[in-house]
């Protein structure tokens, strides 16, 4: 074992007790590399964090730029800083009227947290619905509206008044009553399995929600920033919510996440208590410089136009027996095999192959494929050579 190694097992917190432990060198474009010597095909993407590879220059040169200018200089909201308002300007202009102001954090989850105290504040109701299979972060009100019980019971009592409703089942809409106060979905469930609305399941939430007063929340904190093939997931299902929560790819692989909303949701926040939220370094400006380059180039490449093809390339080259499904849009593909077990196997053979993969939270038997969305049509075409032959030895 390294002296390296060795320090991160000893001095690091863990999340699980058999961490990957795999020594970054560096990372560049769509490639990891090893301590080892080694280069590997990332198929991960920082858990959909990377969207435009590692070490984009374009983010780069924002962040050297603002660095040089100034590093944090007061809590958010206080301060007229340029690369905020750039981002919150730039992202509005992308958006519906009524998604105009943003309150930028320091993650997906306080996004969440934010949403959540938004929609508290401004309807004055307490019931949150959210759906089984959910995974919206790890704080406390994020866990509260998981749809996990096994991750959630040792920490236990969480937000009080919360409901669960089945995704994609619209009987289970009737729960969502005049006492609610937000309902909260993934455009596309993540962890569940990358499970995407049917049968206008989305428009008939949007529905309900307007017939009772409750404001719909939408978490794009992985399908956002061109995954899917539109900037955000919902721009596929032509359904707007009221509350937009971001992260992840939003600042190029720098940590960020928002909250998005109309002025008259958001300034309920300011007022009775004022400081409704408050972050020391949410937008912090380095980040939001990146963020800013990031949404820049993403609009401006035409690399969404690419998701079509590339999600094709794969569903035509991923064809191995032991393969059950494909799910997913875009370049967020799960694809499911038989057991856990298995999964896992293929994850750590194709690591020493040269290409990274990894799994779903709570579906196990999913190899997540969340490449960056600068993978080329080779590297693909490779990726599920590689996935095909290790599937061929395995079974």
């Amino acid at each position: 074992m390294s002296k390296l190694k060795d320090q991160f097992l000893k001095h690091q917190a863990l999340t699980t007790p058999f961490p990957i432990a795999f020594e970054v060198e560096k990372a560049e474009g769509n490639y990891i590399y090893g301590k080892d010597g080694k280069k590997y095909l990332d198929l991960v993407a920082g858990v959909s964090a990377c969207n435009l590879g590692h070490g984009h220059p374009a983010i780069v040169k924002a962040i050297k730029k603002q660095a040089d200018k100034y590093l944090h200089v007061m809590v958010y909201g206080e301060y007229v800083q340029e690369p905020q308002v750039n981002f919150a300007t730039l992202l509005a202009s992308q958006l519906p009227e009524n998604l105009q102001v943003t309150y930028l954090v320091n993650s997906g989850t306080e996004a969440i947290e934010g949403s959540l105290k938004l929609a508290k504040r401004y309807t004055g109701r307490t019931e949150i619905i959210a759906a089984k299979g959910a995974y919206h972060g790890s704080t406390h009100g994020s866990l509260s509206v998981m749809g996990n019980e096994t991750y959630k019971q040792a920490y236990r009592p969480l937000l009080p008044n919360v409901k669960f409703i089945q995704f994609n089942n619209k009987q289970d809409l009737e729960k969502i009553t005049t006492n609610t106060a937000c309902v909260i979905l993934e455009t596309i469930q993540g962890a569940a399995g990358f499970i995407e609305p049917k049968n206008g399941y989305l428009k008939a939430v949007r529905d309900r929600c307007n017939e009772t007063g409750t404001l719909l929340i939408f978490d794009e904190i992985q399908p956002g920033f061109g995954r899917t093939g539109k900037l955000f997931g919902f721009m596929n299902y032509d359904v707007t919510p009221d509350i937009l929560a971001i992260g992840k790819a939003m600042g190029g692989g720098m940590p960020t996440g928002a909250f998005v909303a109309s002025k008259e949701l958001m300034d309920s926040l300011a007022n009775n208590p004022i400081l409704g939220h408050i972050t020391t370094f949410g937008g912090h400006p380095v980040i939001a410089a990146a963020a800013h380059a990031n949404l820049q180039y993403i609009l401006e490449s035409g690399i969404m136009d690419t998701m079509d093809s590339k999600e094709a390339l794969f569903r035509k080259h991923l064809n191995h027996p032991a393969i059950k499904e494909i799910r997913g849009k875009g370049l967020m593909l799960a694809a499911l095999v038989d057991s856990e077990e298995l999964c896992h196997k293929v994850a750590e053979r194709c690591m020493e192959k040269g290409i990274i993969l990894f799994w779903l939270l709570f579906e196990g038997r999913a190899l997540r494929i969340t490449p960056p969305l600068t993978i080329t049509e080779e590297e693909i075409v490779y990726a599920c050579k590689i996935i095909n032959e290790t599937l061929d030895e395995l079974t």
